[in-house]
């Protein structure tokens, strides 16, 4: 007897192994594992909470202390987007959460992972709405407010504003870099300053070939194109400045970066690995006055560090990591 068809099971797109959206709309998610919850992390007493950032829209974020961090020392601020090529992933999921156990522990920094929405449910740019949202209401504790009924007082008492760093990987890279443009173009974060930029294997595109996106790697340019017009129906295609920083469309506007430096992570075996390259090497001739960095970890792939955080190569990027936000 044959299968039963029927919107709810006929496939209208999928890139696989990340999701699959059905003619109903119905969406699979792979790779998507559960929440953790906030708390205090049993391996490097970091602590964590979860906070309503805006009720209207449910936009939330989770905060982390590093440990013995009682008192009126201020802290420098991590304002940090997680990856997932924007359908899958969360503040509170297990590479994030980990990471960021981590990275404050090691560091002695205060930081916001900022959730946003995904896609296909909410096409972007909703994530990039809902990324500057949470960064405006960050930026609001500097100035002692935050929301009605209140700043959030780890914040508000704890965050040093005149040391605040962007950073997120894959899609997350992304997002931090058209927030630290869309800072620098706006000017509307108040007393908020971004002392630096961590772009971690960053997710960006362009519709003229680099390395070998015009040879082998065609069928994986063609399949980012569809993608992120999956992602964003209204995009003009790869060169929209969400996707292609340097585009004729950008207009120049990855000069006017609000950082006073930039540290690009790339790893040598991820498919993303050209495009973070790319970003490095354009980021220095736009015309932004500050300075750039770059890491490439050899032999590793996407995210590896978050996938094997005790390997060699997790271990130096960590230390360069730390030398970037100490500095």
């Amino acid at each position: 007897m044959a299968a039963a068809t029927g919107p709810d099971t006929e496939v209208s797109f999928e890139f696989f192994p990340i999701i699959r959206q059905y003619k109903s709309g119905r969406v699979e998610r792979f790779m998507n594992p559960d929440p953790l919850p906030a708390g205090t992390d049993p391996a490097t007493g970091t602590v964590s909470k979860d906070v309503v950032v805006d009720p209207a829209t449910g936009l939330w974020a989770r905060l982390f202390l590093p440990p013995n961090s009682q008192g009126k020392t201020k802290l420098p601020v991590v304002v940090y987007y997680h990856g997932g090529a924007y359908v899958i992933g969360s503040a509170a999921d297990p590479f994030t959460h980990h990471y960021l156990n981590a990275l404050v522990a090691d560091a002695g920094v205060l930081a916001v992972a900022l959730e946003y929405r995904l896609a296909p449910e909410h096409p972007l740019p909703a994530a990039y709405e809902d990324s500057w949202a949470g960064l405006k209401w960050v930026a609001a504790h500097a100035s002692g407010n935050g929301k009605k009924n209140g700043p959030e007082p780890w914040l508000a008492e704890r965050g040093d504003f005149a040391r605040v760093f962007l950073a997120g990987a894959s899609a997350g890279g992304t997002i931090a870099h058209n927030m630290a443009v869309r800072a620098g173009v706006e000017q509307g974060l108040g007393g908020l300053r971004v002392t630096g930029l961590l772009v971690v294997h960053p997710y960006f595109s362009g519709a003229a070939d680099i390395g070998d996106e015009g040879t082998t790697g065609r069928a994986a340019k063609a399949r980012a194109d569809a993608f992120w017009r999956f992602l964003y129906p209204g995009t003009p295609g790869l060169d929209d400045p969400l996707s292609n920083p340097f585009s004729d469309a950008a207009g120049g506007s990855a000069a006017k970066v609000a950082a006073e430096r930039v540290l690009v992570c790339v790893a040598e075996k991820d498919e993303l690995r050209d495009r973070g390259v790319w970003y490095y090497e354009k980021l220095k001739e736009s015309g932004y006055p500050g300075e750039v960095g770059l890491l490439e970890s050899k032999g590793e792939g996407h995210v590896f560090y978050c996938i094997n955080p005790r390997c060699d190569k997790a271990r130096e990027m960590q230390e360069r990591v730390l030398s970037f936000l100490r500095k």
